[in-house]
């Protein structure tokens, strides 16, 4: 539908375009979206909409037709000289390789190992919390909640405290590119900016990748990035290059969906006030409100795929090549499959949200995720007397991350 816009980032800024993604639920739910210049960036060929609910499972459980492969898996197309780098990370597989990765790698992520950190997490979210609670004020995401993440991935990876700066810069340039307020934009010899993602922009991250990995080959230790070096199936390991992209991975993708999970959480709290004070009366139904959060406020927007083969979805024909770009933020408030979707109930039963994917892509690290949303919205709502905005928040510019990147709070 040519008249609706939900590719540009500054649609976003805004606001989720929850008007015009409802008409493209109910007038065109597989619809062909134009990809135009957008500041820096050039336009793209443009792509298929996917914004039901049951349309974007069936494209995350079919990869044998909808490829992670083939495009990667962010909207903007790689640069093809990147492409075949781009794919060793298992975000960007299809099985069968993408099922050998993930063997080798499940084993790092054991409930044994993850449930090891709870306190640590339990008792940080307290303490983040305890550092303002006497303020009476505070902007949360820049004072409380960027910080909580990251050092807790980072202890789980085992990154030396004095480097964790580093995965936050780094996360900010990956993450942030769209955003005025993160955008440090670098050109090639032509003049064109340079894609944070490529091999290129993130040499520095693979290299301190590379020296983590060999440091704890020579240093073992009970965390994940031993777990990875140490990792055998069937007499196969990871290569240096795999390791690279899972340390990215883990720093970009595990900081950041929980980064903007949290102060997502608590803006629809402040939002919806007897919800909040609900969850404040009743601790018991905190683990149903996080996924209701979840729901209500998915940390990464959409995800994009590439049609495999020719193929019918929602009455559009889409071409072997298409790039297909699915609306988790949509397919979470289809009235097709939620009832009163634009009610946030902290008790809803089920909510089977897609905020973790789907299918093979499930994510990895979703059972650490609510590990710390449940330490963090404990010690929030525990600690502190109910909040109010004090404020605008102000949104991120992206078409991929759910972002909040100010959040300022009263109480």
């Amino acid at each position: 539908m040519s008249d609706v816009d939900v590719f540009d980032p500054a649609v976003f800024a805004r606001a989720v375009p929850h008007e015009a993604l409802r008409r493209l639920r109910d007038e065109e739910p597989v619809a062909w979206q134009d990809e135009h210049a957008v500041g820096e960036w050039p336009a793209g060929p443009g792509f298929w909409a996917v914004t039901r609910y049951d349309d974007v499972r069936t494209v995350l459980r079919t990869p044998e037709v909808f490829s992670s492969s083939l495009g990667a898996t962010q909207i903007r197309d790689p640069e093809p000289g990147d492409l075949p780098f781009i794919r060793r990370m298992i975000l960007n597989m299809d099985p069968p390789e993408h099922g050998r990765l993930r063997k080798l790698v499940t084993a790092a992520f054991t409930r044994r190992r993850l449930e090891r950190f709870a306190d640590d997490v339990a008792a940080r979210a307290r303490r983040l919390i305890d550092e303002v609670a006497g303020d009476g004020h505070c902007d949360l995401p820049s004072q409380v909640t960027d910080d909580f993440p990251l050092t807790n991935l980072a202890e789980l990876m085992g990154v030396p405290e004095s480097d964790r700066g580093l995965l936050l810069a780094w996360t900010n340039r990956v993450i942030g590119y769209q955003d005025p307020e993160h955008a440090d934009v670098v050109r090639d010899e032509h003049g064109r900016p340079v894609n944070p993602r490529s091999p290129a922009m993130l040499a520095e991250m693979f290299a301190y990748a590379g020296e983590l990995a060999d440091h704890k080959r020579r240093h073992p230790a009970d965390d994940v990035m031993t777990a990875l070096v140490e990792a055998r199936v069937d007499g196969e390991s990871l290569d240096d290059t795999e390791l690279a992209m899972f340390f990215f991975l883990l720093t970009i993708a595990g900081n950041d969906t929980v980064r903007s999970a949290l102060p997502g959480g608590v803006l629809a709290l402040v939002e919806h006030p007897e919800q909040y004070r609900l969850v404040r009366e009743r601790p018991d139904v905190l683990p149903q409100a996080i996924e209701e959060m979840l729901r209500w406020h998915p940390p990464v927007l959409t995800f994009r795929r590439t049609a495999a083969r020719d193929t019918t979805l929602g009455g559009a024909e889409i071409a072997a090549g298409d790039k297909v770009v699915v609306y988790h933020v949509s397919a979470h408030h289809d009235e097709r499959h939620f009832a009163d979707p634009f009610r946030f109930d902290v008790t809803r039963d089920p909510c089977d949200h897609l905020a973790f994917g789907q299918g093979p892509h499930l994510c990895l690290g979703a059972h650490f995720a609510r590990l710390q949303l449940r330490a963090f919205f404990g010690a929030f709502t525990g600690a502190l007397p109910e909040v109010a905005l004090d404020g605008e928040p102000r949104r991120l510019t992206s078409n991929f991350i759910n972002g909040v990147t100010r959040l300022p709070l009263r109480w």
